[in-house]
């Protein structure tokens, strides 16, 4: 099973789980909310409540999820993904030096085309392989909006 399909099994089964939970949240909080008493009442409204904040948190990673992958097979069928390799240490983060190495390349073409979803989600991908999530979010962000808008035009 290629890697591709294990991360999106993983992510189909984690989100039958949270559903499922949200399920019976729901039924324990309509229980409170039926049981007259003031603080139980309370208790369920905020049980309803972050069920539905968590549906949307999911809903919104599902979705960014999908656009990241969607951009990254577009890079991938014109053979423009990155190719710099960086290794890991022993704990499985990857080996600073090499990250630091990598980043000039992908970091200068965003900045000689920053409207360009290319060069955005390209360094996107070289922040999560370097273990930068913050970063490598905040990029294919970027990517996203700024292929969207290519799309309009």
């Amino acid at each position: 099973m290629s890697a591709r399909r294990r991360a999106v099994l993983g992510v189909a089964i984690m989100s039958a789980v949270l559903v499922l939970y949200f399920v019976f949240v729901g039924i324990r909080a309509i229980a409170l909310l039926g049981s007259g008493d003031a603080v139980a009442i309370l208790m369920g409204a905020a049980m309803l409540v972050l069920p539905l904040i968590g549906a949307w948190a999911l809903v919104r990673e599902i979705i960014f999820g999908s656009q990241a992958t969607r951009l990254a097979d577009r890079l991938e069928a014109e053979d423009a993904l990155p190719e710099e390799p960086v290794s890991a240490l022993p704990s499985g983060r990857p080996d600073r030096a090499d990250a630091d190495a990598a980043f000039p390349r992908y970091r200068d073409a965003v900045e000689a085309q920053p409207e360009s979803w290319r060069a955005w989600m390209r360094l996107g991908i070289v922040y999560d392989a370097c273990g930068d999530r913050k970063r490598a979010r905040s990029a294919i962000r970027r990517a996203i909006a700024f292929e969207r808008q290519d799309l309009r035009s």
